[in-house]
């Protein structure tokens, strides 16, 4: 598949696509790409067409200037207090288009790697948990650390507290103290902490690696994987068993079983 390239008209989040990998840029650096109102518009937009988009197999989310995201925009909430009710609506409103952001990277039929630099805070840390995969610099501080201003970080912490054990997660949550990126890796909010000028061959490393597999068997597997975490065991097998018998039967996975048991590369039809 060619290069192409690919931007959003809405430059606050620039796309570019590099075959079959999508290259989103939240490009805010002035406020450190905080997820402002018209930062989770441009992010629930992108969701929205990466989900037909059948050529795209692994989306790269990145932080323009020093920082991947400082979580939401303070000041653009403080605003919403001047309404009658003290911006109660307002704020109920932000929180639902945040989880349809953070919950729709997980439905996306695509794998979701956050490439990580700066600080991922507050709502910034929860955008690293949501996505499926994530790489940061070795100098990354994350943190939930809403507390500290008297703001406990609730919807972070269901992000964060699915990616983490609890007793860490709540630690974050109830001290506000940021955690470094070589913590993250061991706990698993990260995949990898690599050193700074590494970080986008790190990423894009591990982008190229999945785009080379077969999309339809990683969008049935991501799409297993979240519904399944979620089961009791038992219903999680009859599950997961119906999910590979239908894979098994894909005109594409024949083709790539054959390829191996004749040690040759498949040549599957629909990627």
């Amino acid at each position: 598949m060619g290069e192409q390239t690919k931007e959003s008209k809405m430059t606050i989040l620039k796309r570019h696509d590099t075959g079959a990998i999508a290259h989103l840029t939240m490009n805010a650096p002035e406020r450190l790409n905080a997820l402002s109102d018209e930062m989770l518009a441009a992010l629930q937009a992108q969701i929205e067409t990466l989900t037909h988009d059948s050529s795209i197999k692994v989306v790269i989310l990145s932080g323009a200037g020093k920082a991947f995201c400082a979580g939401h925009d303070i000041k653009q909430m403080n605003s919403a207090r001047d309404s009658p009710d003290g911006g109660k609506a307002n704020f109920q409103d932000l929180f639902t288009r945040c989880t349809s952001v953070m919950t729709g990277l997980q439905k996306l039929p695509q794998v979701v790697i956050a490439q990580v630099h700066g600080i991922a805070t507050a709502a910034g840390c929860q955008l690293v948990a949501s996505c499926d995969l994530a790489v940061a610099t070795e100098d990354t501080k994350f943190g939930v650390n809403g507390v500290s201003i008297g703001l406990f970080c609730s919807t972070p912490m269901v992000a964060l507290s699915r990616n983490i054990p609890r007793k860490h997660a709540l630690e974050l949550l109830t001290t506000g103290n940021f955690m470094t990126a070589h913590r993250a890796a061991e706990l698993g909010l990260i995949n990898q902490a690599v050193p700074n000028d590494d970080l986008k061959s790190a990423t894009l490393l591990l982008a190229n690696t999945i785009a080379d597999k077969l999309g339809s068997a990683l969008k049935i597997g991501k799409h297993a994987f979240y519904q399944q975490l979620e089961m009791p065991l038992d219903k999680a097998y009859a599950f997961t068993g119906d999910v590979i018998v239908e894979n098994l039967l894909h005109q594409d996975t024949i083709e790539g079983m054959n390829a191996f048991a004749e040690k040759r590369q498949p040549s599957w039809k629909k990627d």
